[in-house]
């Protein structure tokens, strides 16, 4: 009788990342600590932004990719919010355009200086206001300029016109649990949304109209998350009921939305 060793095959197996030297990262960062489910950072091709702890407010720090290395404690920051800042995404359409979701139940959009801060930032160029709970999600819209989906723990998806301030289309009966991520499509026409209710939605914000759901994508009771990809699909994140770790692939244009 022969025994056969069975390793499980991956064309990553021998890869191995070098890490960089400490003179290229970004040191004595002090993270926000605050209880959010969100990435804390945004980077373009200029500048690299981080919610950082911040006393009395919120703030995030503003830092051009060059300036790598120990970060000053005295560095200044954006900081014109009232409460802690919980998320944060660059405009697509300029590297210098940022905006801001805040606790503090408002949206904020700041133009940064060409080179960078040199003093504290803490007047917006716009400020919007909709929603009646704090704001924790914010995603540019791919195509068009000054257009910003802002989703806030009131379980409502608000599109703006960030020139004029105003609300261009507000969702407020599609979710009815707290909405953990968006993520729009390639041209901007649908976004897709992953809910504590274990659903993923595709919705038409022209139309207000729901396309497709999925119903437990996910059974898991842990947050989970949904992107479009570039061929019109949707990979989510999520748990199993024992807490296990899950990906998967759907197609949402198949009959049942179901998996690839």
């Amino acid at each position: 009788m022969s025994f056969r060793k069975v390793v499980r095959q991956s064309k990553f197996r021998h890869v191995f990342g070098q890490p960089v030297k400490n003179d290229q990262c970004y040191e004595d960062i002090r993270v926000s600590r605050v209880t959010w489910d969100s990435t804390f950072c945004a980077v373009n091709p200029k500048f690299l932004a981080v919610i950082v702890e911040a006393s009395g407010g919120g703030a995030f720090l503003v830092l051009p990719l060059s300036k790598t290395g120990r970060i000053d404690k005295a560095y200044p920051t954006v900081c014109g919010h009232t409460g802690p800042v919980l998320d944060i995404d660059w405009c697509p359409h300029n590297d210098e355009v940022i905006a801001s979701g805040s606790e503090d139940c408002t949206v904020m959009v700041w133009q940064i200086p060409e080179n960078g801060l040199t003093s504290p930032l803490t007047e917006p160029v716009v400020v919007l206001e909709g929603h009646t709970k704090r704001v924790g999600i914010i995603a540019w819209h791919p195509t068009a300029r000054n257009v910003l989906l802002s989703a806030g723990c009131d379980n409502v998806v608000l599109i703006w016109n960030v020139g004029t301030a105003e609300e261009l289309y507000r969702l407020d009966s599609l979710h009815p649990d707290l909405i953990y991520n968006v993520s729009w499509n390639h041209n901007g026409s649908l976004f897709c949304s992953a809910c504590k209710d274990k659903s993923v939605r595709i919705i038409d914000p022209r139309r207000g109209t729901l396309m497709a759901e999925r119903e437990k994508a996910h059974e898991g009771a842990r947050p989970m998350r949904a992107i479009f990809l570039a061929d019109g699909k949707v990979f989510t994140t999520g748990f199993s009921r024992m807490s296990e770790r899950q990906l998967a692939l759907w197609d949402p244009g198949a009959r049942r939305f179901c998996l690839v």
